[in-house]
């Protein structure tokens, strides 16, 4: 197993090369395999935290024809097959920042259910994660709200978006901004996507008690 070695300005800098062949070349050399020896360290500690195993896909972009990606990423699944219609666990980057996400994206069965979950948990959910960590209700997109800004009814929305908007998604997590010097240091940012992961396991959690159903 590849050792993860902390990520560098110049990482960053491979989503302003130009042309989809040249990006995806870059990516596969340097940033895909540092996002697969991060995701593979963790890997057994998410698996204790869940009770599931957990096993890593790195993206791949295959189906990208013309448009070279604007961010990547790596994703724990308990699945070996995919994991693009489960709940998942993903760290990635854009230009601007690391991201280190629970994610139910729009491929995912669970949608709609996942986010009457929510809803009925609404309060605990809010009382639950730190002001640090934001929120997303879309993968494609750099954005995120500061959970310090979602109150009841702006969480609401969300639900309700995720319920009844077939693209819609809902992640939840933490961000680095490219010039924070944990990236550097191998062990500080593995100890901060367990924290993180740690913080997100009650969400993952939700959707294993809608199988249960």
């Amino acid at each position: 197993m590849t050792t993860f070695t902390g990520f560098t300005q110049e990482d960053f800098d491979v989503f302003s090369i130009p042309g989809l062949e040249n990006r995806m070349e870059a990516l596969r050399e340097r940033i895909s395999p540092k996002l697969e020896a991060a995701a593979e360290e963790l890997s057994a500690d998410v698996t204790a935290m869940t009770g599931d195993e957990m096993f890593v896909h790195v993206a791949r972009h295959a189906r990208r024809k013309t448009n070279p990606p604007n961010d990547t990423w790596a994703a724990l699944a308990s699945s070996k097959r995919g994991y693009k219609k489960l709940p998942h666990f993903q760290i990635g980057l854009w230009e601007t920042h690391v991201f280190v996400w629970f994610a139910v994206i729009y491929e995912s069965p669970i949608k709609a259910d996942f986010a009457s979950k929510l809803e009925e948990n609404k309060k605990e959910v809010l009382n639950h994660i730190p002001d640090d960590f934001v929120w997303s209700v879309d993968h494609m997109k750099p954005d995120a709200a500061p959970h310090s800004d979602v109150d009841e009814e702006t969480f609401s929305k969300m639900t309700e978006r995720l319920k009844t908007v077939k693209k819609a998604e809902i992640l939840c997590g933490r961000q680095l901004q490219r010039g924070d010097e944990r990236l550097k240091d191998p062990e500080a940012f593995i100890d901060f996507c367990r924290e993180t992961f740690q913080t997100l396991e009650p969400l993952y959690r939700y959707t294993k008690q809608l199988e249960e159903k």
